[in-house]
């Protein structure tokens, strides 16, 4: 690397004349280093035929492989990189001038060398190889480029190349690592005319000559990504294709393609007013020397401006000699650094900078701004007219200051403005100065947007499974002898008889006897009476049988009754509900059932309760997609009647959950379980191994019973529009 020394220690006037002609000698200058390598170009010469520019590369030696090559949009400019090959042309930039094709630089690092042609704008290229020459054919009319040969004839395609109007493979979107986003387009060959420019706050993406497959034609909303890019939409147009890509904020982009994938990225930035270069981290500007020795500072700076072309205006209150010692740093810290130095600022607009003291830029800014805010004061008010979509004409009026409890001083009014809310219209009328009717256009715009709608279905499933078994038994003993004449059995007592069986003659229906005469009954000898109970006011089986003696006077009655019920249900609630991003919604249904309460005069009076199903949900929609629930769920039922009224069985849910966007989530459940066994029966005689059954019922329950309460959000998708 060689460096241009200059000291301009006692410089006359013509010496410091001369320092401008000689500013860019200082510019370091990159050599190529010689290698020895197998191959090397030798010349390239350029000419058109039509709207084409034909460039031939002549090698020393014929290619093994084809170059590879690719190309960018932003600066528009076309590589290609040959393999073991080395610069012979002697320079490393060759003017073309024709067309749109500015210069070709050669550029050689290692064993290889790059081709670089500067376009004024995005071109289509092909490449063919003959023995030791390359052929570049840049198609200037924007289309698909087609190779043609030395002599200038084009060149037949390979089998591979398509014919006809290609399909697009593929859309992708992707994150990068310092938060840009990346657009990669599959195309079906390299030969796709592809035109990115920026239109508005807009990229628009034009391929040439292709289709686009029915599922490819959507819109993509990768606003989640947390890049610039916000949507990305894709639709026919005409024999083309079309994609939209919408950015937020303040960004720059830039397009490459490498053999058959295009990537436009879309990098954020920070905007500063004041910086050179905006929303690089650090510097990018290119590379240069300089060594100075007591040189004045003006003339610094006019070195600067001869190596990057910028329109420098200095103050006269700039001056002081510098000494100064860089050795390849970037330009712009260069003239950072100087103007560190000497206590110096800049402003720039466009290519022009305004270079002065600090104290200066200062005074002149607060000048400006007092001027401005006179100006303000005096400046002609106008009248404009804001028709709201989605927000009520009344939310603005706490921002107008009109509100009756809002800060007068915290108004986006200007002291002069005045705003007029017409609530039936939904229309604002505000008079202002136009700078802050344009702050108004701009806050109107960013708040009166429709918001996101949230599908919330809630499922509550009541799942019992219920059991009983009641077994029990009759027993008893019947003699009719005293009936039909005889005796039943009897114990002196003097010259009576006492009946061992009980008063028979004169009890009557007191003792639930059967009736054979007004006078006479079958005396009642149940001696064990344990029926099955019966279950959900179902009455129990029966068998019933009878023993009795020859003679039929004396009977064994045994009656058997069981019942058993087995039932399973299934109760399946499920309110839904549509709601906007953060509001509230409510939905309920159920009945309202009365009771008695006392006034304080000790009268009653009815009141009402709700014995209702209820869901009440505020749905949040978070960056990333998901959604934050608080959810409030009520499953009442009337239950048993009191004296005071029916008693309200209540299942009760109140939590805040995040799901993910279409997702189910359990937000709770409860089981319960409950067996109980009964067994009555008759002391000492119900334990006798299996005929103690005779003598006792038995009674079994086991009731299960869960609920469940699950919850699924969804976002309604937003119609899209073809474009």
């Amino acid at each position: 690397m060689k460096v241009a020394k200059i000291h301009p220690d006692g410089l006359s006037g013509f010496a410091r004349g001369a320092l401008k002609q000689c500013a860019l000698l200082v510019i370091a200058v990159h050599a190529s280093l010689a290698f020895a390598q197998e191959n090397a170009i030798e010349s390239i010469n350029a000419n058109q035929q039509g709207s084409n520019v034909i460039v031939k590369v002549t090698l020393k030696n014929p290619l093994t492989k084809p170059p590879i090559g690719f190309s960018i949009t932003s600066p528009s400019r076309i590589a290609l990189d040959f393999a073991g090959t080395a610069n012979a042309t002697g320079k490393s930039t060759q003017d073309i001038g024709l067309g749109d094709v500015r210069n070709v630089s050669v550029v050689q690092a290692g064993e290889r060398s790059r081709l670089v042609f500067n376009l004024l704008r995005p071109l289509n290229y092909a490449t063919a190889v003959e023995g030791n020459t390359v052929v570049v054919t840049i198609d200037g009319s924007g289309g698909i480029a087609t190779p043609v040969s030395a002599s200038g004839t084009p060149v037949a395609r390979t089998a591979t190349a398509a014919v006809g109007k290609q399909a697009l493979k593929d859309i992708d979107f992707r994150r990068g690592a310092n938060g840009e986003g990346r657009v990669v387009i599959d195309l079906p060959g390299n030969q796709v005319g592809v035109d990115v420019r920026q239109q508005g706050q807009s990229i628009i993406v034009d391929f040439q000559k292709a289709n686009l497959p029915e599922v490819l034609r959507r819109r993509l909303d990768v606003a989640d990504f947390g890049t610039p890019v916000q949507t990305i939409t894709t639709t026919p147009q005409g024999e083309n294709v079309r994609m939209v890509i919408e950015p937020k904020g303040l960004w720059e982009h830039s397009a490459y393609q490498s053999d058959t994938q295009l990537v436009v990225e879309v990098k954020p930035i920070k905007e500063d007013p004041n910086k050179l270069v905006q929303g690089t981290q650090g510097y990018r500007g290119e590379r240069l020397s300089l060594n100075f020795q007591n040189v004045e500072v003006r003339a610094v700076l006019q070195v600067i401006a001869d190596f990057t072309g910028l329109n420098i205006i200095t103050s006269d209150t700039v001056s002081g000699n510098l000494t100064l010692r860089l050795k390849d740093v970037p330009w712009d810290q260069a003239l950072d650094i100087v103007m560190q130095a000497k206590g110096l600022d800049m402003r720039k607009n466009g290519s022009v900078l305004w270079i002065a003291p600090k104290d200066e830029l200062l005074t002149k800014e607060k000048l400006e701004l007092e001027q401005k805010a006179q100006i303000a004061d005096l400046e002609p008010l106008k009248t404009e007219t804001f028709q709201l979509n989605y927000q009520k004409a009344e939310s603005f009026k706490v921002v107008f200051g009109i509100d009756s409890g809002a800060d007068a001083k915290k108004t986006i009014l200007s002291k002069r403005g005045s705003a007029v809310i017409d609530p039936r219209t939904n229309q604002l009328f505000v008079t202002d100065i136009p700078s802050k009717l344009e702050e108004i256009r701009k806050l109107v715009q960013k708040t009166d947007v429709a918001s996101k709608q949230v599908l919330i279905e809630a499922r509550i499933v009541e799942a019992d499974d219920k059991f009983s078994r009641n077994l029990g038994a009759k027993l008893g003993f019947s003699d009719l002898r005293g009936i039909r004449g005889g005796d039943t059995g009897y114990q002196l007592s003097g010259n009576t008889r006492a009946s061992l069986t009980g008063n028979y003659l004169g009890v009557g229906e007191q003792t639930g006897q059967a009736v054979i005469t007004d006078q006479s009954y079958i005396p009642n000898t149940q001696f064990v009476n344990l029926p099955a109970a019966g279950i959900n006011g179902a009455n129990p089986g029966s068998l019933a049988i009878s023993l009795f003696s020859a003679a039929a006077n004396r009977f064994l009655n045994l009656e058997l009754s069981a019942l058993e019920a087995d039932g399973k249900g299934k109760i399946i609630s499920s309110p839904r509900v549509v709601t906007a991003d953060q509001l509230k919604a409510l939905i309920e249904q159920g009945t309202e059932l009365p009771y008695q309460v006392a006034t304080s005069s000790g009268a009653t009076s009815i009141a009402f309760r709700k014995a209702n199903l209820k869901l009440e949900v505020t749905p949040q929609i978070t960056p990333d997609g998901n959604i934050i629930l608080d959810v409030d769920v009520n499953k009442d039922s009337v239950g048993v009647e009191t004296r005071s009224g029916f008693a309200i069985d209540t299942k009760h849910v109140k939590t805040q959950v995040l799901v993910e966007n279409g997702g189910t989530v359990v937000l709770g459940g409860i089981f319960q379980q409950v067996e109980r066994n009964t067994d009555t029966k008759v002391p000492l005689f119900g334990d006798i191994p299996v005929v103690g059954n005779l003598f006792k019922s038995t009674a079994r329950t086991s009731d299960k019973t869960e609920l469940l309460i699950f919850i699924t959000p969804k976002v309604v998708a937003e119609r899209i529009s073809g474009r």
